[in-house]
């Protein structure tokens, strides 16, 4: 039987980074995994890419991940809001001494950088491909079966493992969830004018359309990704178009500021909804990322959610440790689920009453929300706080939100 401080299920962003987080302060884990990694690494642009809000890569930095990212992600220097193409709106531009307000990376960049982190860290045992088989989780501690045969054991287990978690299912762990009427269209287009690493979200009532500035591809474009929230029943035809025709229905949701454009890598598309655990422990068992929480992407924040869920538990457990405590300790994922639970909520829920705010239509609902975002402009300490939750700087930090070690 092989033994750890944590069990991972679960090997994508958010688990490898908490595994990561572990190793640099002297907990051992093993990360189980279904996928085959080798899949998932392909060196061709897959035409996904996310945003790393600015807390989230100071943690990266921290434990060592953004050294290997370095020179491979386009800063995010300022946001601009709009209602539709109508003037005004808000503008975020921190001053020039700051950091930038994130991080624009191709995400098979980051699964490489993470993958590469956790083979050569000294106490990551990355059990992948395995599936898990029974798992036990009592008063001595956590012990999985895996399909191959092998038996791991730990005091803690991790889901982490998605939206469709089976460990949450199997802990009976209640969620609250619903679907929004809308597909996201997810593309890379290649542009005339340089974006000037500003990031976009152009509200229109069929849904949120996000323009996140990318570094040059490797013909020299100048990129940007495209985050396009449109009706389910509508989807299907978006998804249909040719190339040129999808390009001129984006470019005529843009109004033309970037100049002309084309797509620039292959396009994808999910479903959007909204699930949230009515709690993130149970008996030895901790959750994090989309296990724990699921939003819409109108704010860019899912994944950086999954990482604060990182950093706080890492945070948690590294405390315990040096204080002797077992990792499972009831305790101590209070002391977790207590940290988390306002923030993840306050999120999801600020992100589904945008998502239902901006979705009113109407010329006089136009103009309250663009006298809302007036005022915000106009606004400073309002301002610096919506700024401040972009940049997942908001509420108690842990540790490695701040670029510090535990």
């Amino acid at each position: 039987m092989e033994r750890a401080d944590v069990i991972v299920l679960g090997g994508g962003l958010v688990g490898l980074t908490l595994a990561i987080a572990l190793d640099r302060h002297g907990l051992t884990s093993i990360v189980v995994d279904p996928a085959d990694p080798e899949t998932q690494l392909a060196t061709q642009y897959d035409g996904r890419a996310t945003a790393v809000a600015s807390s989230s890569w100071r943690m990266l930095q921290a434990i060592g991940v953004g050294e290997r990212l370095d020179g491979k992600g386009c800063p995010i220097e300022s946001i601009r809001v709009s209602d539709g193409l109508e003037p005004g709106g808000l503008s975020f531009d921190p001053p020039p001494a700051d950091d930038p307000l994130g991080m624009m990376f191709e995400n098979r960049l980051l699964r490489a950088a993470l993958r590469d982190c956790a083979l050569a860290a000294d106490r990551i045992d990355l059990m992948m491909p395995t599936r898990p088989g029974e798992i036990v989780r009592d008063s001595s501690g956590v012990r999985v079966a895996l399909e191959d045969g092998r038996v791991v054991a730990a005091p803690l287990l991790v889901g982490a493992e998605g939206r469709r978690s089976p460990i949450r299912e199997a802990a009976n762990i209640p969620l609250a969830q619903w679907r929004y009427d809308h597909v996201a269209i997810v593309a890379t287009i290649a542009h005339e004018r340089w974006h000037e690493n500003a990031a976009y979200e152009i509200f229109y009532p069929d849904g949120p359309f996000a323009i996140l500035p990318m570094l040059s591809g490797e013909d020299g474009r100048t990129r940007s990704a495209i985050v396009w929230s449109v009706r389910e029943a509508d989807a299907p035809a978006y998804l249909g178009l040719p190339e040129r025709a999808l390009a001129h229905e984006i470019a005529r949701r843009m109004g033309g500021f970037l100049g002309a454009i084309e797509l620039a890598g292959p396009r994808w598309s999910y479903p959007l909804g909204f699930h949230h655990a009515a709690r993130i422990t149970d008996l030895r068992l901790a959750l994090v990322g989309d296990a724990a929480h699921g939003i819409h992407p109108i704010a860019g924040q899912g994944l950086n959610l999954g990482f604060r869920d990182a950093a706080a538990l890492a945070q948690v457990l590294v405390e315990g440790a040096r204080l002797g405590l077992d990792l499972g300790d009831a305790q101590l994922l209070r002391r977790y689920g207590a940290w988390r639970s306002l923030d993840t909520l306050m999120v999801a829920f600020a992100t589904d009453a945008l998502t239902r705010l901006y979705g009113v239509p109407g010329r006089a609902a136009s103009a309250v929300r663009r006298f809302g975002m007036g005022a915000v402009q106009r606004i400073g300490p309002l301002k610096d706080r919506f700024m401040a939750e972009a940049r997942g700087e908001s509420g108690d930090l842990p540790l490695l939100l701040r670029g510090l070690p535990i």
